[in-house]
């Protein structure tokens, strides 16, 4: 993958306002007439759980991952499960660690006072995760609106599709371009690891028995490896806590880059991005340009927030997030 520097300074608002992915059932302005203040409503639901909690941006960013990974984005995620099925929530990738779904919801109940039965929940992740990008400091990026929600929820569905930082780079590219991506995509968005956490089992290996060696892994820096060794000891209880995936964990910038050039990625799956010449360029490449980081990372979010949307006549438009109508 190459990158040059003779377009870099390309104007950011053409790359993300006339973005080539939208799709021609989805529309910018989809709001403008039926719920002119959407906007406001979802950026002050997001602000004000990010006051409260600012990991809460990095939990509603991944929700919106989460969602689109797997049959689309049409709002399955925040499905609760019924009487006779298991919906996502219940995925390995999800459960007890996907959060934020009260904030979507509080957002969903202020949306319905202003505009009822016209905003669909999977609209309003996809503005909550744009949202969570802006206020913590990345580029506001336009999205095209017009989505409608799902009828269904799978367990089964997200443990097959969505990736897993356990996985080898390989698989999850491979799930990434499954629905559509390209190795750019991948690069880009992993560049989301610049807010959050990850718990301690996701990476753990790597600090005391990387590979089955019994030892940590050579290629983690010295200090970040001993820093991480107190933060996750080697016994069970260690499992669930908490270490952040970047230096600057609730700021979204391109330090997880520089990171990951500095053998300091938290994850194996993010730190293999730098061991792969497919993608080690790219990390060079927005490690040393953050706004060419924000955006690409953009576009790239609109890409995939396009992903198997239905609109039109097909899914609903839920009145509780968490049941189909």
């Amino acid at each position: 993958m190459k990158y040059s520097s003779k377009f870099s300074w390309f104007p950011c608002f053409c790359i993300l306002f006339c973005s080539l992915f939208v799709s021609s059932q989805l529309d910018y302005k989809f709001y403008d007439d039926s719920c002119p203040n959407l906007t406001k409503l979802v950026r002050y639901g997001v602000w004000s759980a990010m006051a409260n909690e600012t990991r809460m941006a990095a939990s509603i960013l991944r929700l919106h991952f989460h969602d689109c990974l797997v049959n689309g984005c049409e709002g399955s995620v925040l499905l609760d499960d019924t009487s006779t099925t298991k919906g996502e929530k219940n995925a390995f990738a999800n459960r007890n660690s996907a959060r934020g779904f009260e904030v979507i919801d509080a957002i969903k109940a202020n949306v319905e006072k202003a505009c009822p039965a016209m905003v669909s929940c999977a609209d309003i992740l996809t503005l909550a995760a744009r949202e969570a990008v802006y206020l913590t400091g990345g580029q506001f990026y336009a999205v095209p609106l017009g989505r409608r929600d799902g009828l269904s929820s799978s367990d089964s569905a997200a443990n097959e599709q969505l990736p897993s930082p356990l996985e080898p780079l390989e698989n999850i590219t491979a799930k990434f371009t499954s629905k559509g991506l390209d190795m750019k995509d991948v690069v880009v968005l992993s560049g989301a690891h610049t807010i959050g956490f990850a718990q301690c089992f996701t990476f753990k290996t790597r600090l005391f028995n990387f590979g089955g060696s019994g030892k940590p892994d050579p290629a983690l820096d010295t200090s970040f490896l001993q820093n991480l060794q107190v933060t996750c000891p080697n016994q069970d209880d260690s499992d669930t806590k908490l270490a952040a995936l970047d230096t600057t964990s609730d700021k979204f910038d391109n330090y997880y880059y520089k990171n990951l050039i500095n053998n300091s990625g938290l994850l194996q799956s993010d730190q293999a991005l730098m061991g792969d010449n497919r993608t080690a360029a790219a990390v060079m490449y927005y490690s040393k340009y953050p706004f060419l980081f924000w955006r690409d990372f953009g576009a790239s979010m609109v890409k995939m927030a396009n992903i198997g949307v239905l609109t039109g006549q097909n899914g609903q438009i839920r009145k509780n997030c968490r049941a189909v109508n």
